[in-house]
């Protein structure tokens, strides 16, 4: 084919070029629709579920082999106007209606609970591991919807989005809620095929879930929760009950608290006006340099994420002082809106290509979207900068020793900063790889240390702490290969390097 070409005028070459490679993506469309209809035809249940997903699949793909060049021409990305991100003192600055209630009873509040809590050595759903004096994810969850609901006299319910990976053990773990005042929902997002890296074709030689075809399939990322909420039904079952917005968020974030301001902001402007979309941000530091970005982009407001930013730009966007907000997740989105843009098909999300390499060798891509994304699509799309103290994920045992430590009061399922604490920073906390496992890291703690005046915390090695230690500024504890080091109960560690083998013995 190369040859051939040579042998063309340019213009002719190019149109030769451009008419084989649509005869290669037609090819292509057409097996993978092959290849699906043949893993439905095996199907030996809820044949219609997987007929949605696929639709679903099928549209991504075709979309994936449209695609040329980036999604973003670097040139055309503008800073936000600065009416589309308000602070967050501006939104509260009107205070509080008396009737709350009226704003609540039109919420209903959607944790992200696909993901397993294997990085951090666990099974089954994250959100059951448990975070804060035997209390999981799940339970402060239910808990902050509870205390509101009994405090405002209202009916606020809960809708968990499941992934398979974690439907079954939340579904068990639900009956326990049953005499709580919240109304528990769950739905659960598409399953799609993970594909060849090099023919483009499903993994999975049928829709069974167990042994080795179990790796064919994953949850395609948060950006299907608009797709597979609609299809679930419960999306119009939500809007006939007068339910108008939705507040999203990762359910391993324990700052995304219901935040009443963002709220009545919400459901106070004029029908013509309304504010489909708020996207909390907030200010970056220096560990949040690869989180998405809100830009200005062909006059929308738009999410720009480091993987769609070229390799040439890619330290311009880590750039503290050029991109200074990133998006926490935490989303405030009209039903009516989703609902809407669904029935046009017209909700558009940049593809995320995600490579994977299976337990066998094999290579694959499983292609994702991200549910900030959506903004561009929404009217009156709004950014709203809140304290960082909305923004609390626990991803790693670091960041639940933060959470499990004195620097946190637990009241209502939500944590508060203790008034103790001199900034309203939390210190920088680094756990070697002895400490990864939750299991393992709760062995190495007879008792969790005082960290109220803490900057700074890293340990590497094999490292454990007794009773009622007390760490205050930067304190370094480094044990070696093959040393140990035990930090005796009641020991005080201000501004420390501590290295070497250090094993204090009983007597």
């Amino acid at each position: 084919m190369a040859e051939y070409v040579e042998g063309l005028s340019k213009g002719v070459a190019y149109k030769v070029m451009a008419q084989f490679q649509e005869m290669m993506r037609q090819q292509l469309e057409s097996s993978m629709h092959e290849e699906l209809e043949k893993l439905l035809g095996r199907a030996a249940a809820d044949k219609e579920v997987c007929r949605k997903n696929f639709e679903g699949f099928r549209n991504l793909f075709h979309r994936f082999l449209q695609v040329k060049g980036p999604s973003v021409e670097w040139i055309k990305i503008k800073r936000p106007p600065e009416d589309s991100i308000q602070p967050y003192d501006r939104i509260a600055a009107p205070g509080l209606p008396e009737n709350v209630a009226h704003s609540l009873n039109k919420l209903v509040v959607v944790k992200l609970n696909g993901g397993l809590g294997t990085s951090m050595g666990c099974k089954g759903p994250k959100s059951l591991i448990s975070v804060r004096n035997e209390n999981t994810f799940l339970d402060l969850t239910v808990q902050q919807i509870e205390h509101l609901n009994k405090t405002y006299n209202t009916d606020v319910p809960l809708v968990l989005m499941n992934s398979f990976n974690t439907d079954e053990d939340t579904k068990k773990i639900l009956q326990k809620y049953t005499h709580h005042r919240v109304k528990i929902h769950t739905f659960n997002q598409s399953r799609y095929p993970r594909i060849h890296k090099e023919s483009l074709l499903p993994v999975a030689t049928s829709l069974n879930m167990s042994g080795q075809n179990s790796e064919g399939w994953y949850p395609p990322g948060h950006g299907d929760i608009y797709a597979s909420f609609y299809n679930s039904g419960l999306l119009d079952q939500l809007i006939a009950q007068g339910k108008e917005y939705i507040f999203v968020s990762n359910i391993d974030n324990l700052g995304a608290t219901v935040d009443l301001h963002i709220l009545h902001h919400l459901v106070s402007q004029p029908n013509g006006k309304r504010c489909e979309f708020v996207m909390e941000v907030t200010d970056k530091t220096r560990a949040d340099v690869k989180g998405g970005t809100l830009i200005q982009y062909e006059g929308k407001l738009r999410l720009l994420e480091i993987a769609q930013v070229p390799k040439t730009h890619v330290d311009e966007f880590k750039s503290v002082s050029k991109f200074k907000i990133f998006n926490t997740n935490n989303l405030w989105i009209s039903l009516p809106a989703i609902k809407r843009l669904q029935e046009q098909k017209a909700m558009d999300m940049e593809i995320i290509v995600n490579p994977k390499t299976l337990d066998g060798g094999q290579n694959v891509i499983q292609l994702e979207t991200a549910v900030g994304a959506a903004i561009k699509c929404f009217d009156n799309a709004l950014g709203i900068n809140v304290p960082r103290s909305r923004f609390l994920p626990v991803k790693t045992t670091s960041d639940l020793l933060l959470v499990m430590s004195n620097l946190y009061s637990l009241e209502a399922g939500s944590l508060t900063m203790s008034p103790k604490r001199e900034f309203p920073t939390t210190p920088h906390v680094k756990l070697g790889s002895s400490f990864t496992k939750v299991q393992e890291y709760l062995t190495r703690f007879e008792s969790i240390p005082d960290m109220l005046e803490l900057d700074h915390l890293t340990v590497s090695g094999d490292v454990t702490f007794g009773k009622n230690v007390s760490l205050k500024g930067t304190v370094i504890i480094i044990a070696n290969h093959g040393d140990r080091i035990d930090i005796p109960a009641g020991s005080m560690l201000e501004n420390k390097i501590v290295s070497g083998n250090l094993r204090i013995l009983d007597h």
